[in-house]
């Protein structure tokens, strides 16, 4: 198994390489560059900027180099931990990401708690009852949570939060609490707004793993080994929990590492209706900026999220189900 873990990582080195020069391509792709973005917003509110004050703007930061310098540029400094200098927020790079990448991650590790907790006995309990009426009303629930979309769920959430609970929603702290020092108050009001864009985003993800674990226990339950375990005499509870859940769990943990880039994508619209500090929103205003180093580095880091949750997914599959094994 740690040799199969070590491969998969030198393996992702590639990867990462050719994701990198894919994503800076692209973020080249549309004329101009930050300061002619810049140039051209402020033109519009008004204001304005000179074409020689673009220019050395341009000359200082290297921008008017060739692309293969500016890659060179940006890649060279990776091993030292230097991702480049974000020109929208005047700081490196790799901080502000950390610091989104972190919440995201927080967000996005709880809202798939929220998928195994809500999705994994409601299938069960659906597979095991089939075609009655708690087995009818789950799935209707199912599907009112798989057509509604995050970022409806998430205006549905303000709307009930401000007018009809009258509590703070939206964003990472209340107002009382952004700038006070952390203490048990203040952890206390960061999970309480944590948890809401958490359940908002693995709604639509828990409906259909719902489904998928529903249909694969009432494939694993008419088997040939079911049938045997219950002849030897075995509880049904028993042989549900230990043989026919583990056995039909295997392909929703596939499917689970497929939910990650869902979670990350759904999280730019759902972060910026609520205001929370997911990568979405500040992705979204670096490549609208062409702020490329910022953007850069985001789909980079999404990218090495997202290969590092397979990896976790398959060695949670060889702990599920001892069959598979890793050479």
């Amino acid at each position: 198994m740690l040799a199969y873990i070590g491969r998969r990582i030198l393996g992702m080195i590639p990867t990462l390489f050719i994701v990198s020069v894919i994503t800076f391509i692209i973020i080249q792709l549309p004329p101009g560059d930050f300061f002619t973005t810049r140039a051209i917003e402020a033109a519009m509110s008004g204001g304005g900027q000179d074409k020689e004050t673009v220019k050395k703007m341009q000359e200082r930061y290297g921008l008017d180099k060739p692309l293969h310098v500016q890659y060179w540029r940006w890649i060279s400094g990776f091993p030292r931990g230097d991702f480049g200098y974000s020109l929208e927020w005047n700081s490196p790079v790799l901080p502000i990401v950390l610091q989104r990448l972190g919440y995201t991650i927080q967000v996005g590790g709880l809202s798939l708690l929220f998928m195994i907790a809500v999705a994994v006995p409601i299938g069960i309990y659906s597979a095991t009852h089939q075609y009655s009426f708690g087995d009818h009303a789950l799935s209707l629930v199912g599907f009112l949570g798989l057509s509604l979309p995050g970022f409806l769920l998430a205006l549905l959430w303000m709307f009930l939060g401000i007018i009809v609970l009258r509590i703070p929603v939206g964003g990472e702290f209340s107002k009382s609490m952004a700038d006070q020092p952390w203490n048990l108050a203040k952890v206390w009001d960061y999970l309480n707004h944590l948890w809401p864009p958490a359940v908002i985003l693995g709604l639509a993800s828990t409906a259909q793993l719902q489904r998928i674990m529903r249909g694969n226990l009432l494939d694993v339950m008419g088997q040939q080994f079911i049938t045997t375990a219950r002849a030897k005499g075995l509880k049904e509870k028993k042989v549900v929990n230990k043989y026919g859940v583990r056995a039909a769990i295997n392909p929703l943990i596939s499917v689970m590492a497929m939910e990650i880039p869902k979670i990350i994508s759904e999280s730019t619209i759902v972060g910026i209706v609520m205001s929370v500090p997911t990568t979405g929103p500040l992705l979204l205003r670096a490549l609208e900026t062409q702020d490329m180093y910022l953007a850069g580095t985001f789909l980079l880091f999404m990218t090495l999220l997202l290969m590092a949750a397979n990896l976790l997914a398959d060695i949670a599959l060889a702990w599920a189900d001892p069959r598979i094994v890793y050479t």
